[in-house]
């Protein structure tokens, strides 16, 4: 049973969320469903979740924007975008805003339970080894895993979810060639043969966040052929 775990579902097509709201309860999970970006807000400041479900478009706020204020609160916080528009745009646009996973509608039930399951996975995982290692430092840049803020020689930044897992998992492994698929399996808990283009962005982005420069990296190398080893020193 997973009725520990309470989701925020926020869609504004009543009978999809009433049929989600329906299933997901079946599963185990607690469901508080928001019609509009508005009330999901106010029900996000008003209470505890562990995972929210969120449309795009949505009347008042949108589900970008909806993402934005969440992630300045709870940066660790899983969210999945559900869209009717499967554009790489809408896509990238929600993994910069701290997005964990994008799904197009129209959707498969079990594909959004697996999902589901997935990045509640990772949260856990996320939060264990955050608690083991809360902070690391490397070259001059310091960061902190548990509040995902990061000082670099020349800035703050605040990580997304996703880019510190990717980080947190580049770092436990030091030294260590770690491949698309490894990446893909253990970060996303996803299929590895999905497009593996989305780990390359992501390194790009860390790259462009902790290396003196970006274009000649020092500490997250590409290893041709097989995937990326970082290396503090």
């Amino acid at each position: 049973m997973n009725g520990e775990n309470k989701i925020l579902l926020v869609e504004d097509e009543e009978t999809l969320a009433v049929g989600l709201e329906f299933n997901l309860t079946e599963e185990g999970y607690s469901v508080v469903w928001a019609k509009d970006g508005k009330i999901a807000l106010d029900l996000f400041y008003a209470q505890e979740f562990d995972l929210i479900i969120l449309d795009i478009m949505l009347p008042y706020v949108n589900g970008f924007e909806v993402a934005k204020k969440v992630r300045e609160k709870s940066p660790q916080m899983p969210i999945l975008i559900l869209s009717a528009r499967s554009g790489v745009e809408d896509r990238v646009k929600g993994l910069e805003l701290g997005a964990d996973d994008f799904l197009a509608k129209p959707f498969h039930l079990q594909e959004l339970l697996l999902r589901i399951k997935g990045m509640l996975k990772r949260k856990m995982w996320y939060k264990n080894a955050a608690s083991i290692q809360p902070a690391y430092s490397f070259g001059n840049n310091k960061i902190n895993f548990e509040n995902l803020e990061c000082f670099t020689k020349d800035s703050q930044i605040r990580l997304t979810q996703q880019e510190a897992m990717v980080l947190k998992y580049l770092i436990d492994n030091e030294g260590k060639i770690v491949s698309r698929k490894e990446l893909i399996e253990n970060v996303w808990h996803m299929n590895p043969d999905i497009e593996t283009r989305t780990v390359d962005n992501f390194i790009v982005r860390l790259r462009k966040y902790f290396e003196p420069d970006p274009s000649n990296p020092v500490y997250f190398k590409s290893i041709r052929g097989t995937g990326y080893m970082f290396n503090a020193k």
